[in-house]
């Protein structure tokens, strides 16, 4: 755990505000917030039998202790049981959650920041085959695309119901030490029945915008009365779905005058768009690929017309983007979720002077995907968020500094040496290429996922910054190992693209080749993906700059299939705008050459039936095998043979066996030099060597 204190920064009554606009306190409700960013409710599906346990409570002290003025907790907690969590979400509609609030706020508040939590039903937007089993309900029997669910049209006796389990669930909150909640409506069952496009009633809840609203001030006024006037009340809001005949700025600004007339609720966290479906998801949680922080103008035409406190979730990931938002009024709290998860210490960091140092979030989109996938949300980069428990965001300086020697510069490589340096110990990093980087210098081209440079870039500052011995251009030999007497060597050579064995394969061209800018295809090209991830999709997106015709085949059901719900889209349709023709269930048979192009035989994967397609280049995208050929030659002189102890390592425990009396160092390879995988498992390796070895 990190060791730095974070004390409130609100000044004392006549002392001048912080010239930074993100650092001065606001006032919400009774509270007195010690700056303007705020962490807001997300569901990191870090529950465990719906409760916020150990994990989740560490991750929210952890932004805490980093500065944060709020953190919004319980992203999506349900209320009802007729709103299953099946995305790891909290349940808050039985007592039993109550102690473990009650450990998170006390955590959170000795920390000086303020906590509430997110309460709602999820309406249509969930699933009916979970938990219970019970049928969703929506205003309407209308099925939501991306949740793929047809909601039992709700009955004013599950209406009342509802009311009962929001005001229940807010008692609950107040009783578990909240300062807060907030009632989540967008997209959810109070924004369904707000929707037009979705609320198609013909009784007192449907029609016009009072009637459509009504469940929503019904909800309101029951929490009011129970919670009392010095509970903060928030709502998450739709403030135009742009869609048509959808929810409007208009609406919204009408909905705004009457919850403020009514005293309902003391601020609204406004958010644009119409998550229905994967692309409208990705509108308001955008990876990169898609423009960022798209609802500022229309949180600013609603501030217009209302005194309530707006605070704005979604798509503002760095802090020029958060100062301009508060400078140009358009909202008074900024909400930097994301950008807190990629670096929790955000807010300390501007604090400090130490803003070029924060650890950008760059939009990879991993962290909402994985919930989407049903698994834990982890930033793609800083794999120590959500692991408090085992990792420091933070690094103690070692007892005893030893030489760490890390040979290969790619994201595995760079993280393993700048936390041995942060450490104290004295690291000779050793890269072949011109530049640090490794596959993330291939990851960034293209258009879509181009903003992948900026963690290169961040590793490559920290390195710098850091007395690190760096080695570019260097095939590390061991003879340049054994002479730097180390005690631990780390090989992270990262992979080597994986040759195909079909028939032809001497013909095609690797997408690392094409990536790297090593060779130069044009005129009509078939590029066959095996993997389905991000590779595919970038080599796709570079490629259409330049071809005449790319035609994308996989032999997958569906093109990048292990994409998530947020990049999937984003990146498919930059490639229909771009025309890129795609063919699914297929694998390449064989690969001839005719006269100057070439003739591919593709047989489906179900059918067996072939079919032939004649083209002017091959692009494969095929993974990694690993390059291990110097630490197959270092195995031999190190104390542990290269072997580590995986029982031990899954209990958060690093154990090299020493089994070689005749080692001269200890020996661990990590990221792709291991296995193909991604980047967030190659850092892993990286933090799991570095954290939780005894050097």
């Amino acid at each position: 755990m990190s060791s730095i204190s974070v004390s409130p920064i609100t000044p004392a009554i006549g002392a001048e505000l912080p010239s930074d606009v993100l650092l001065q306190p606001f006032r919400l409700g009774h509270l007195t917030l010690k700056n303007r960013i705020i962490s807001t409710a997300h569901a990191p599906a870090f529950a465990e039998d719906g409760h916020p346990k150990d994990r989740y409570r560490l991750y929210h002290e952890e932004k805490a202790k980093g500065g944060t003025s709020l953190t919004i907790i319980g992203g999506s907690t349900n209320v009802s049981v007729d709103s299953p969590s099946v995305f790891g979400q909290l349940y808050a509609g039985d007592d039993s959650i109550v102690p473990w609030f009650k450990r998170l706020t006390d955590g959170v508040k000795a920390q000086g920041v303020a906590v509430m939590c997110q309460l709602t039903h999820m309406g249509r937007r969930t699933g009916w085959d979970d938990a219970n089993w019970l049928p969703v309900v929506g205003p309407s029997g209308i099925r939501e695309r991306a949740h793929r669910s047809v909601p039992k049209v709700a009955e004013l006796a599950d209406l009342d119901r509802i009311v009962e389990d929001f005001t229940a669930a807010a008692l609950r909150c107040k009783a578990g030490g909240f300062d807060g909640v907030e009632i989540l409506s967008h997209s959810h069952l109070l924004g369904q029945f707000l929707s037009p496009l979705v609320n198609q009633r013909t009784d007192q809840y449907g029609g016009s915008l009072d009637n459509r609203l009504r469940l929503t001030l019904d909800v309101l006024t029951a929490v009011r009365k129970a919670v009392g006037k010095r509970f903060i009340i928030g709502i998450r809001l739709t403030g135009d779905e742009g869609l048509p005949g959808g929810i409007t700025v208009a609406d919204s600004i009408a909905v705004a005058k009457q919850l403020e007339a009514g005293t309902l609720v003391d601020y609204l966290n406004i958010l644009v768009g119409a998550p229905y479906d994967d692309l409208g998801l990705a509108g308001w949680v955008s990876p990169m690929g898609m423009p960022a922080a798209t609802g500022l103008e229309v949180c600013k035409q609603i501030k217009e017309h209302t005194s309530l406190p707006i605070m704005h979730a979604g798509g503002i990931n760095d802090v020029a983007t958060a100062r301009h938002a508060l400078n140009d009024n358009a909202i008074d709290l900024v909400g930097m979720t994301r950008a807190q998860i990629a670096d929790p210490y955000l807010v300390t960091k501007i604090s400090t002077n130490l803003e070029d140092r924060i650890r950008p979030c760059v939009g990879l989109g991993y962290c909402v995907d994985r919930v989407n996938q049903g698994k834990d949300a982890v930033c793609g980069h800083n794999v120590a968020s959500g692991r408090e428990a085992m990792f420091s965001h933070y690094q103690r300086k070692a007892n005893q500094p030893k030489t760490v020697v890390v040979i290969g510069g790619g994201p595995a490589g760079m993280e393993a040496s700048r936390l041995a340096a942060e450490q104290g110990h004295t690291v000779h990093l050793f890269e072949a290429a011109s530049r640090l980087g490794g596959q993330l210098n291939l990851a960034s081209k293209g258009v879509v996922r181009k903003q992948i440079a900026g963690i290169s870039d961040w590793l490559i500052q920290e390195i710098d910054r850091l007395d690190i011995t760096v080695n570019l251009n260097t095939y590390a030999e061991p003879k340049d190992i054994l002479a730097l007497k180390p005690e631990l060597v780390l090989v992270a050579t990262g992979g080597l693209p994986e040759e195909p064995s079909f028939i032809g394969h001497q013909f095609v061209t690797s997408s690392w080749d094409v990536l790297s800018g090593n060779a130069q295809v044009a005129g009509k090209i078939l590029l066959w993906d095996e993997l389905g991830q991000h590779a595919g999709g970038v080599t796709a997106d570079h490629l259409s700059e330049t071809a005449n015709e790319l035609v994308f085949t996989t032999p997958d059901t569906q093109p990048l299939c292990d994409l998530g719900a947020t990049t999937q889209p984003v990146m498919l349709k930059s490639l229909y705008q771009k025309e890129v023709r795609f063919i699914t269930n297929s694998i390449i048979a064989k690969i001839e050459k005719k006269g100057n192009r070439l003739e591919v035989t593709l047989l489906n994967t179900l059918t067996g039936q072939a079919n032939s397609h004649t083209v002017d280049e091959v692009v494969i995208e095929n993974g990694t095998q690993p390059n291990a050929e110097v630490y197959d030659a270092l195995t031999p002189l190190s104390h542990n043979l290269g072997e580590q102890d995986v029982r031990a390592l899954a209990k958060g425990r690093l154990v090299l066996p020493e089994s070689n009396s005749d080692g001269q160092f200890m020996l661990v390879r990590i990221g792709d030099a291991v296995a193909s995988r991604n980047m967030h498992a190659a850092m892993l390796d990286a933090n799991r060597i570095m954290q939780l070895s005894n050097l």
